[in-house]
């Protein structure tokens, strides 16, 4: 059975996610067979796995940095937000049911099975399995529905490493608290803190370390730099709000540089229910791309692409954008000429109208869409998820790339006037296919599409925005940047700024020492890797 090693945080979006890859990257450089895995995991932006289930975005990202394809047993239990008090949560891939907290707590059993089944699975295939916990595991009035924190650890006899981030300032208060809310086996289990996002002269640190590390007797195993985008893309719904904070935030690459017409402007609409806005990292890092998520009618003007996201809730993100006023100023950009693109959510949201007859989203009935393209969509019970290949069956869109994506709706959405399809989609979960997605106006200006992914492909996405910058007068450009390179930068500021060996030495002593206690015939039924 496999080794393994735990990463936990002293809370939400202190670097898990991004270390947790990293440290695939290295042990995979290292000649392991090393799987991502995170138990439960609660995001806005989700992937579809090669066994055609649904599972959280980070841990497909994690497989990428593995250089294997993502499982649904990388993520055995995701929990999706669509509401303040609810979520859609999804098992080994499938959709279960929208639910309240209590709701699903009385399920926890269930998810507790589904963690341990796939945890065994990985660990029969796979030497190393580095493993994400999620917020922190001090949370006292959650500990005892943990599925995803200490009692993973165990029941994988991984050693933990702690994470705390310090450019939100009080690191050393937030270390030693969580180790004090732990209890003392817990805290046995954690071998080494990583000291995360620094700006600044590292030795101005060490009388903090030494102090910390006297108080707790656990050793500082690294202090990781603030490491600039890898393009990897961020970890969850708490980046998008760190991102867009006030609504309105540029992002952070090299267009944000260049006057307004000398750059690419897009606008994402920052939907209340949004989700899957990974999808727009890849534009995010075009050197002359200005990207910013938007809130308000006025952030529409000056802009040249309108892109509306994939949403958890399309009706009532479709009303936010009557009320708001924003429907009505992407009608006209659209009308003046501008680009407006829809991805899932977004391109029903272009539509005609948006039925739902089984309660899906809301208590029953239909809206309006913005009407941009002539399709109407009905809601379903059921939820599509699937890794399809398409192609472009016409010059609108200005590319013959074949389309590498995959699709996450509950929806069915049906073409009415004259417009053509977008793509056609020819393999679908390996299987050869023929069937038509999205929508694509005449000139190309309006398309929408159940494609997500649909920019990471780097010929689409290059054609596509060139036709943009010759309408602007600007040079095309020919140029992509390749996320498995920022795994390797990464992977390479990891093993500057963390102890390696002393990490490969607590997975290997905490494998023999529970060995040893166990005995011989102990399974990881019983929480151990023998």
């Amino acid at each position: 059975m496999a080794k393994a090693i735990m990463i936990q945080g002293t809370g939400s979006h202190v670097g898990k996610s991004i270390i947790t890859a990293g440290l695939c990257r290295i042990f995979k450089n290292m000649g392991y067979r090393v799987a991502p895995f995170k138990a439960q995991n609660m995001a806005l932006n989700s992937a579809v796995a090669k066994e055609g289930g649904e599972i959280g975005r980070a841990q497909a990202i994690q497989a990428e940095a593995c250089r294997i394809e993502p499982s649904i047993h990388m993520n055995p239990v995701l929990l999706k937000p669509n509401s303040d008090m609810g979520s859609q949560v999804i098992i080994h891939g499938k959709f279960v049911g929208n639910m309240k907290a209590r709701e699903y707590y009385a399920l926890k059993e269930k998810a507790w099975e589904a963690v341990c089944e796939s945890y065994r699975k990985l660990s029969g295939e796979f030497d190393l399995i580095v493993i994400e916990g999620a917020g922190s595991p001090a949370e006292v009035n959650l500990k005892d529905n943990d599925i995803v924190n200490m009692k993973v650890a165990e029941m994988a006899n991984a050693p933990v490493l702690l994470v705390s981030d310090i450019d939100r300032g009080g690191v050393f208060a937030s270390l030693i608290g969580t180790m004090e809310l732990l209890t003392p086996s817990e805290r046995e289990m954690v071998c080494g803190f990583i000291i995360n996002k620094f700006r600044g002269d590292k030795t101005l640190l060490e009388p903090g370390l030494e102090f910390i590390e006297k108080r707790t007797d656990v050793p500082v195993l690294g202090v990781i730099p603030h490491i600039k985008d890898m393009g990897i893309g961020e970890e969850d719904s708490v980046g998008l709000e760190k991102t867009c904070r006030g609504g309105s935030v540029t992002s952070p690459g090299q267009g944000n540089a260049l006057p307004l017409h000398k750059a690419i402007n897009i606008g994402i609409i920052k939907l209340p229910h949004i989700s899957n806005y990974t999808d727009f990292d890849s534009l995010q890092r075009e050197p002359d791309v200005q990207l910013r998520y938007i809130q308000r009618p006025e952030e529409v003007d000056g802009l040249d692409l309108v892109i509306i996201p994939g949403s958890k809730n399309t009706i009532d993100d479709l009303l936010s954008l009557r009320e708001t006023g924003l429907a009505e100023v992407i009608k006209r950009h659209c009308g003046n000429g501008k680009y407006v693109v829809g991805i899932c959510g977004g391109y029903q949201i272009l539509g005609l109208k948006v039925s739902d007859p089984h309660g899906v989203e809301t208590e029953g009935g239909s809206e309006e869409g913005l009407g941009l393209l002539p399709v109407e969509t009905t809601l379903l019970k059921e939820k599509v998820t699937a890794n399809i290949e398409a192609v472009i069956p016409h010059s609108a869109l200005r590319t013959p790339h074949l389309i590498r994506g995959y699709e996450i709706h509950m929806g069915e959405t049906t073409i009415s006037g004259d417009v053509k399809p977008a793509f056609v989609i020819n393999k679908r979960n390996g299987d050869a296919v023929d069937i038509p997605d999205g929508a694509v106006t005449k000139d190309g200006r309006c398309w929408g599409t159940y494609i997500h992914g649909i920019f990471d492909n780097d010929g689409f996405r290059s054609d596509f925005l060139n036709g943009i910058r010759s309408d602007k007068g600007l040079d095309v450009l020919d140029r992509a940047a390749k996320k498995d390179d920022g795994f390797d930068r990464l992977a390479d500021v990891l093993k500057e700024n963390l102890d390696i060996e002393r990490i490969v030495e607590f997975i290997e002593e905490r494998r023999l020492r529970i060995g040893k206690e166990a005995g011989a015939d102990q399974t990881i039924e019983h929480g151990w890797s023998a």
